[in-house]
């Protein structure tokens, strides 16, 4: 079986609400789709988000580097020679991680089902059945604990709050209002993206700490470059915290997990370039004994699909932030994972179990 054709499509879906965190706001999912076609008439999917703020990919580079880069010497290689292929895919060009993961997940695609097994039993098939938290946007404390409340009456048991845009002061308020509303038993997660600064991280974790707030992890309150500031708010606080930005590559995660500057990783297939170095960074996380989140940009559920099959495959990954597909006006799938409520269900077609991808209003093309 060898890569006969790899072509990209532009795809863009409103969000029913915005989505604001301390980095950017985003009205509209825009992805590039990327289909790898088999000689045997196999097609595999992959998806890229631009997401500027963190991975410094846009539409352009991603759609260029495919095209231009990675698809010329990629195209007529064999899916039986797996670890050239993604030496190649690793090695062509520094960076364009989005790229790279688009590329990756659908050859992902292609093994499973060269295989005869859906994608999360060939890397491990741990499990079938994940549950997703839901994203409150940082708003006025009122609006977040509603838009709380609003989801916790859907279903979900799980918050991830998105805090760091404003001063310390506000994000305890915000915090307090969310958990007045939805009250104990629900879990939930903070994500400052980047947001504070280690001493303030440190002074507002406490507080909450104090006031009973029971927060069950904080995710990437300090710049990504700061490793020391980010083990200076994991060894000052009693709540568990998660590094996000902070990891993109394997190496990336052996200094954090050899210092000990965070009590957990939260492993995106946009950072990492895909599958192939995300499941390197969990068994890495796992020998030090640190669990894993799998979590996403906003994509559609074509790139989640991807994801998904990865969290489900493992043990070590126990936290699973999978909404953004909830947040879009429409689906673009026919096939891959199924919601409901809070609940996911792994496909058990072979390979991501995609059958049709809606590239646009006009335009459908099976899988």
């Amino acid at each position: 079986m060898r890569i006969d054709t790899i072509e990209t499509s532009r795809v863009a879906v409103p969000l029913e609400k915005p989505f604001k965190t301390a980095l950017r706001t985003v009205t509209v999912a825009e992805s590039v789709f990327v289909k790898v076609t088999c000689d045997d008439g196999t097609i595999g999917w992959g998806e890229a988000p631009p997401t500027h703020v963190i991975t410094g990919d846009s539409l352009a580079s991603i759609e260029n580097v495919i095209n231009y880069i990675l698809k010329p010497v990629l195209i007529g290689k064999s899916l039986h020679g797996k670890e050239e292929i993604f030496h190649l895919l690793d090695s062509l060009i520094v960076g364009n991680s989005s790229a790279k993961a688009a590329i990756d997940m659908a050859l992902h695609d292609c093994f499973a089902q060269m295989c005869g097994l859906p994608l999360y039993q060939l890397l491990g098939g741990y499990r079938n059945t994940l549950e997703t938290d839901f994203t409150v946007s940082v708003n006025t404390p009122d609006e977040m604990a509603g838009d709380a409340r609003r989801y916790v009456k859907d279903g979900f048991t799980a918050l991830k709050v998105k805090v760091g845009k404003d001063d310390i002061k506000t994000d305890v308020r915000r915090i307090m209002a969310i958990r007045n509303a939805v009250g104990p038993g629900i879990l939930i997660r903070l994500d400052a993206n980047q947001g504070w600064k280690p001493k303030d991280a440190v002074r507002a974790i406490r507080e909450m700490e104090d006031k009973g707030l029971d927060i069950e992890l904080i995710e990437q309150p300090v710049k990504a470059h700061d490793i020391a500031g980010l083990k200076y708010v994991t060894d000052n606080v009693v709540t568990p915290i998660m590094a996000d930005e902070s990891v993109f590559s394997p190496i990336d995660a052996r200094k954090v997990l050899e210092t000990h500057s965070a009590d957990l990783i939260n492993i995106k297939l946009m950072k990492s370039g895909g599958i192939y170095h995300a499941l390197t960074i969990s068994k890495l996380a796992e020998s030090y004994g640190v669990n894993c989140m799998i979590g996403s940009m906003i994509e559609t559920k074509l790139g989640i699909t991807a994801a998904a099959h990865l969290a489900a495959s493992q043990k070590n990954i126990t936290r699973f932030d999978f909404d953004a597909p909830l947040m879009l006006a429409k689906d673009v799938l026919d096939g891959g994972i199924i919601y409901q409520s809070n609940k996911i269900y792994l496909p058990e077609g072979t390979g991501l179990g995609i059958n049709s991808v809606l590239i646009n209003d006009n335009e459908t093309v099976t899988g």
